[in-house]
């Protein structure tokens, strides 16, 4: 599958979408506190998204080759779940963090994004992680112009997360995304500066890091869908969805609610 390079009029609509996704998690924030399931999030997330903005909740039945079909509308990943948590009877408790994945179908165009929150009084060591990861994250965003490589994205988030003390997961990872939920390019969260695809204007990817607190090594639930750490540590996840643009880039996941990019050190090559 070659990479599908955007037209101005689907850029547009793949704003739209951004927007919307970004919304979702606007919405359902202050619903996120002790004592609520994370299945009453995915169902007001679902009403949300089915009522409110007339989107599809693109996960929900999302079955790839050899996945049974996802039973929910978002996905929940709390404390050592790193991604493609299932939302279901758990019970998030005080100290507990937990990301928030949403993808909605606006007029056949997907808008993918998550967010990190606290439940309660989280630790410090849970904090720095999330507050770590989303920096990886939009160090990671920095890169993206014509002309740079995706191992430049690569590269910096891996380098920020390691000398910070964490790992990155490398089984998953960003990718292309627009009338499908995952295109080509894959987008790395590792890797060499100056390597792999070239950037071009009108490419839309996700950039969404895993950072574990504990070591790289991930395992599958028999669910068929979570992914947790193997030594029980702690994981966290941000994720926007970028264009390239003809001077740089664009993040296309953002809304009033959304939180505010981080201050930067510069990163040295």
């Amino acid at each position: 599958m070659s990479i599908v390079i955007k037209t101005e009029a689907e850029i547009a609509a793949m704003r739209l979408a951004g927007r919307l996704a970004s919304e979702v998690l606007d919405f359902i924030g202050p619903h996120v506190k002790p004592g609520v399931t994370t299945g009453h999030l995915d169902a007001l997330c679902h009403d949300y998204m089915v009522n409110q903005q007339k989107t599809v909740p693109a996960p929900l039945n999302y079955a790839p080759p050899g996945y049974r079909p996802f039973p929910k509308s978002v996905c929940t990943s709390v404390n050592h779940q790193v991604c493609h948590g299932i939302p279901g009877d758990k019970v998030l408790k005080n100290g507990d963090v937990v990301n928030i994945d949403v993808t909605v179908i606006k007029d056949g165009f997907h808008g993918d994004t998550s967010r990190m929150f606290f439940i309660g009084e989280s630790s410090i060591a849970a904090r720095r992680l999330c507050q770590v990861t989303y920096e990886c994250m939009w160090l990671g965003i920095d890169q993206v112009r014509p002309g740079a490589m995706l191992g430049d994205i690569g590269q910096v988030i891996q380098r920020h997360a390691e000398s910070s003390g964490f790992s990155i997961v490398r089984e998953f990872c960003g990718h292309g995304i627009g009338r499908r939920f995952h295109e080509e390019p894959q987008v790395l969260h590792y890797g060499r500066a100056g390597t792999g695809e070239p950037l071009v204007a009108g490419m839309i990817f996700t950039i969404e890091p895993m950072v574990n607190a504990g070591r790289r090594e991930v395992r599958e639930l028999a669910d068929g869908w979570t992914i947790v750490t193997k030594d029980h540590s702690l994981s966290a996840q941000w994720e926007h969805t970028v264009l390239v643009t003809e001077t740089g880039h664009e993040v296309l996941t953002t809304s009033a609610g959304a939180p505010v990019r981080p201050v930067l050190q510069t990163v040295a090559a």
